[in-house]
């Protein structure tokens, strides 16, 4: 008879599983030179492994997937069980032999794995869940990505995804940060951009097998992030041919009203959108080659309504087109709603290859091809400010695992992907407008309402053509030897091709402080603000680079005794040429030679890649007395993770040709030997450059917990997670002339503009901190139904001027003289204070499953900036800090109905509805108005920027005074495509009807 206890422990980044246990006769006595072989049920996989002088073994690097293990002994009876593999982690097993006269062999049935029922962990100290197929087809998923699942990992929260130029890329917020610090490998294959940060191509559900989702304390085996990490493997073919096709429809007579920007009686904004899937897997050659194939085809339609306020304010605008008051245009049209197009394209082929019994190989090669119309458009600004967007993601990994002994396998990766997007503008007339009420909290996007995309925002900007092309070599041994679980490896990556293109036309954008209603009644204003309001800016072409990063690790878990389990190692890692652009290192930045030149000690060196990149991880798991139903863990672990490198491009834009001399810009600032000056703010010119004291950031995590399992049906564990960041990006804005002096002109010489640029420094200076407490329940209540919970109390900070986000590009400063002021450190964009997560399953009567996912959390802090987004508002005179507001409350539940209907022995047709924000609450999530211009406030307090007193009529003849900051919350609008649906600004009621054919 064969009794098996589990139990999971992660041992590595890789995305295979262990298997690893005790043989012991009745009494509990080992049994030495025990077979253990291990077949992987539906190929011809196999792996044997005799017990060692403790009776003890171990399986490293098995697939993912139902194992057949049998175990063979002198004088027992030979014991067999199926056993579930997941990724990333260990199974623990304890086989108990009965002699061999009794002759009964007892399985053990393994069921489908799920994030809502898994094992208690006695042997690691790694935050993590592991989600399978069964979680990404059971439960709803509102964006059919598996962003949706990991959610329900403690420490998870929903994230915006941040980058204007990938739409739909799935993105994972932990610990309090954007979720850009995070790392995803596929297949052990690297899949994150390394030039904006975050997950790089998008794969469809259905081709992905399982996922772990790692919120903290990886091992020494994982890099590239700064606070957690994603471990995917995708599906392989069998002996037996499987597939599936599934269609999933959604059309606008299945969603609710979004009150704030489709009010009736207005027609309701148009919506569509189909989802067509189809798999199919099976033998090329039994026992010997295997494929698998995923496609996914996405049709959407969507678009964006104009709410009342921003109509009444576009209307205004056209109005003032049609008297004459924008130079070149006569009208602006203004439609009730614009569409947004938006064709999804991508795919997954599999082959799987035996080689021999010691040997297999695996190719799998991935594609993924979107386009978006009028991407970018949001809610308060026209068509005209959109752009059509063009993807294309590839991506292809070999690899192979080599058993050279029964304890020591050796596993080869070679990876390699490519990105080329493009972006090209609705309208080409040379400039733009941009008024107040058309900025969000979000407007990463750019904020312009009228004209041309700058390309650009106050936060950040963003090309117009994106390259990436990246090879990765990596060689991991594992080597099993009594107690120890020893691995180690190298990981090199070639990056030849990472940069972009940003337009290289001249652009003027007039940004006006008053919105267009303001203006009709106010034309001679409207001509002063728009002259005052106006600044050119060249965004200066493109860059290149060709960057290198190589890792060296060392790992062991060992096992002091069956419940004590110590896991510890070192991580080296580097990089070659990240501060260089077109091949030319940041020596060659002009700003350099003209600061010296000018006798400014700015900066006077330039940066340099950083060789002390050494992270050592440990950490423990004691298991308490001898039932294995309580474990208390511990850790500590260094994480660093190179900068994305959008933060500089302009610093890597300006080594782009060689530089000129410069030597004496004053006295002679025409002379041939200054021909390589940047000319002073008064004449536009800007210095953008690195800090020469860059330190790669690099992240501390310390954990303690205790999980506690009360029956073989319940657990409930604790931990709580410290993480402290160092060395992270922020920006440095001086002006030239006011706070940025040369000393070889007198402090109050109005010609100090004329030959002092202003100057952005780009830092690595910042830091943050994230403590939470999180509490995970899971159970089978009955037979039929199971459910986790998870609750998260925590607090997560920074520092940044109108925007705090952990491990981010968008940080800065307010005063560049002043760069740690009390009220530039405040909660994280996502910092959410408190959040609840509960999810399950119910087989009910008549063969329905009923699936369900509810989350609640507390409000996310934003910024008010004064009319020019230059600095944050001060409130009846007292100043805000970073963050002090905040918007309400998110609470959404989603729920899947299906009836899976059997047609013969091996077909089966599953109907289904899914429901989206089942309560239809409204979500705006932290998109509240950010610019006080757009608040109603009286206008003087608006440009002043103190608010003493808020507007209760619509021409602001009606005062009351501002005795809470609540006063001053006001939702924005929906936001454009590129966020995608259902994220942290919740979508309203919206049903989906599908049906899925299985064999």
């Amino acid at each position: 008879m064969l009794f098996l206890s589990f139990t999971v422990a992660l041992f590595g980044q890789d995305t295979s599983g262990s298997l690893r246990g005790e043989v012991q006769d009745a009494s509990r006595a080992r049994i030495v030179a025990a077979t253990v072989e291990a077949h992987f049920i539906g190929t011809a996989q196999v792996r044997r492994v005799s017990s060692d002088s403790r009776g003890e073994f171990s399986l490293a690097d098995l697939t993912p997937g139902s194992w057949h293990v049998t175990v063979d002994a002198t004088g027992f009876a030979t014991a067999g069980a199926d056993v579930s593999i997941t990724v990333s982690t260990i199974r623990d097993v304890v086989v108990t032999m009965i002699p061999a006269e009794v002759k009964q062999t007892t399985g053990v049935i393994a069921v489908g794995s799920s994030i809502t029922a898994q094992p208690i962990d006695l042997s690691s100290n790694v935050h993590q869940a592991i989600a399978t197929s069964q979680d990404l087809e059971g439960l709803p998923l509102p964006a059919r990505s598996f962003a949706n699942i990991a959610y329900l990992a403690p420490g998870t929260e929903p994230v915006e995804p941040s980058d204007p130029t990938k739409a739909r890329i799935t993105a994972v917020s932990t610990g309090g940060s954007s979720g850009l610090n995070n790392e995803l490998s596929v297949d052990g294959g690297d899949n994150s951009d390394d030039f904006i940060g975050g997950f790089l191509q998008n794969f469809s559900p259905d081709s992905i097998q399982e996922f772990a989702i790692r919120t903290a304390q990886e091992d020494a085996d994982t890099g590239g992030t700064t606070a957690g990490s994603i471990v995917i493997t995708t599906k392989s073919g069998s002996n037996n041919w499987h597939g599936d096709a599934a269609f999933y429809e959604r059309a606008a007579a299945l969603n609710a009203r979004y009150p704030i920007e489709n009010p009736a009686p207005n027609p309701k904004q148009p919506f569509s959108r189909q989802n067509y899937v189809g798999t199919l897997g099976g033998p090329v050659h039994k026992d010997k080659l295997w494929f698998f194939a995923a496609f996914e085809s996405v049709q959407e339609n969507a678009s964006i309504a104009y709410s009342p306020p921003s109509a009444t304010q576009l209307d205004a605008l056209a109005i003032l087109a049609a008297e004459g008051l924008v130079p070149g245009v006569t009208s602006i049209d203004v439609p009730s709603n614009v569409p947004i197009p938006f064709r999804d394209y991508f795919g997954s082929v599999r082959f799987d290859f035996a080689r021999s019994e010691k040997s297999r190989w695996f190719l799998r090669s991935s594609t993924d091809s979107y386009t978006t119309h009028n991407n970018l458009v949001q809610q308060g600004t026209l068509p005209s400010t959109g752009l059509l967007t063009h993807n294309n993601y590839f991506s292809l990994v070999l690899g192979n695992q080599y058993t050279f002994a029964r304890n020591l396998l050796g596993k080869f990766v070679f990876n390699v992907s490519g990105l080329h997007l493009t972006q090209s503008r609705n309208s080409n007339l040379g400039f733009a407008l941009a008024f107040p009420f058309s900025s969000t909290a979000l407007t990463i996007s750019g904020f312009e309402t009228f004209g041309d995309n700058q390309f650009a925002t106050p936060i950040t900007f963003f090309p117009s053509e994106r390259n990436q092309e990246k090879y990765q070599f990596r060689y991991d041994l594992s080597w099993a030897h009594g107690h120890h679980n020893v691995k180690f490896g190298v990981d090199f990556i070639h990056e030849p091709v990472l940069g972009g293109d940003f337009p290289a036309n001249t652009e003027t954008l007039y940004q006006l402080p008053e919105n267009p209603v303001y203006y009709l009644n106010n034309s001679a204003q409207f001509s002063s603000d728009f002259v005052n309001g106006a600044s050119t800016s060249n965004l200066g072409g493109g860059f290149s680079q060709n960057v290198q990063r190589l890792a060296f690790y060392a790992q062991d878990s060992w096992r002091v005794s069956p419940n004590l389990t110590f896991n510890y190692g070192l991580r080296y890692s580097t990089t070659f040429g990240l501060f260089k652009g077109s091949g030319r290192s940041q020596v060659e930045n002009p700003g350099y030679i003209t600061l010296a030149a000018l006798d400014i000690p700015l900066i006077l060196s330039a940066p340099h890649d950083d060789r002390k990149q050494f992270a050592p991880r440990l950490g423990f798991a004691y298991s308490l007395g001898a039932n294995g139903k309580t474990v208390i863990r511990g850790g500590f672990g260094l994480y660093f993770n190179d900068l994305a490198q959008t933060g500089w491009a302009t610093a890597l834009q300006a080594v782009n040709a060689a530089r000129g001399p410069c030597i004496d810009p004053i006295q002679n600032p025409d002379g041939p030997e200054n021909a390589g000056c940047v000319p002073g703010s008064a004449e536009g010119g800007t210095i953008n450059i690195i800090a020469p004291d860059y330190k790669t950031p690099y992240a501390i995590h310390i954990s303690g917990g205790v999980q506690h399992a009360f029956s073989a049906n319940w657990s409930l564990s604790a931990d709580y997670i410290h993480e402290q960041g160092n060395h992270g990006y922020r920006a440095y804005s001086y002006t030239g002339g006011t706070n940025l002096l040369t000393p070889q002109l007198p402090a109050d010489d109005p010609d100090q503009a004329t030959y002092v640029p202003d100057v952005n420094a780009f830092h690595s200076d910042n830091r943050s901190s994230y403590n939470g407490l999180l509490v995970h329940l899971q159970g089978n209540v009955t037979r039929r139904v199971n459910l986790i919970a998870n609750y998260t109390y925590s607090k997560a900070e920074t520092w940044g001027c109108v925007l705090g986000e952990l491990f981010d590009y968008v940080n800065g400063v307010c005063d560049p003289l002043n760069a740690f002021s009390p009220g530039d450190y405040g909660p994280s964009g996502e910092d959410v204070r408190q959040r609840l997560v509960i999810a399950g399953a119910w087989q009910a009567p008549a063969g329905f499953q009923v699936s369900g996912l509810a989350q609640a959390e507390s409000a996310r802090p934003f910024t008010i900036t004064t009319a020019d987004n230059s600095a944050r508002i001060a409130v009846n005179g007292v100043p805000t800090s970073l963050d002090e507001f905040r918007a309400t409350p998110y609470v959404q539940t989603d729920l899947r109905v299906s009836r899976p209907i059997k047609v013969g022995d091996n077909w089966t047709i599953m109907p289904f509805v899914e429901f989206f924000n089942l309560f239809n609450r409204n979500n705006p999530g932290a998109n509240y108005v950010t610019n006080v211009a757009s608040l109603p406030v009286p206008q003087d307090q608006a440009q002043a920027g103190n608010i003493t007193e808020v507007c209760t009529d619509s021409d602001c003849t009606a005062t009351q005074p501002v005795h809470s900051l609540k006063q001053l919350g006001v939702p924005a609008g929906g936001l454009g495509d590129f966020f995608g649906p259902g994220t942290t600004v919740g979508i309203p009621f919206a049903a989906q009807l599908g049906v899925r054919v299985s064999f």
